[in-house]
């Protein structure tokens, strides 16, 4: 089995509300806009990410093996419990004591958790394995610096 990438689980604090200031308008990557220093709109990000208070988590990524998804070492990842899996979703995944991040591949009579990085293998789920997807990734937040 490739190194597996872990992640630290924290549950989401979602009966607090932060509302914080947004560019509803979008944000111009070309000449700035007068209108953006008058922005009076604000955004609460647990009524934006969290469509499921009881069942998220939230995650901090350690390893590589979903760079290839955008998924870096640290990222924080929203994790929904009650989403049912579907073929090609990321997962949060617990295998033989361990766990993972991995896509997802759902067939017949196998399941198969699949790397976004070429230096690691798919790992094939057996029936031999202690397995369960434990959630579903819905968004990742990232650390520019």
């Amino acid at each position: 089995m490739d190194k597996p990438v872990t992640i630290e689980i924290f549950k989401a604090e979602t009966n607090i509300e932060l509302a914080l200031p947004i560019a509803d308008e979008g944000i111009k990557a070309g000449f700035p806009s007068p209108a953006q220093d008058f922005m009076d709109l604000a955004i609460d990000l647990n009524k934006e990410l969290v469509k499921h208070p009881a069942a998220t988590f939230y995650g901090r990524v350690k390893g590589d093996s979903m760079i290839d998804a955008g998924i870096y070492d640290g990222d924080i990842l929203i994790i929904d419990k009650s989403l049912d899996p579907r073929d090609g979703d990321m997962a949060v995944c617990y295998i033989d004591g361990e766990f993972t991040i991995k896509h997802i591949k759902i067939e017949k009579d196998v399941i198969w958790l699949i790397p976004a990085n070429e230096q690691y293998k798919p790992i094939k789920v057996t029936e031999d394995n202690d397995f369960l997807i434990w959630g579903i990734v819905t968004y990742s937040i990232k650390k520019q610096r």
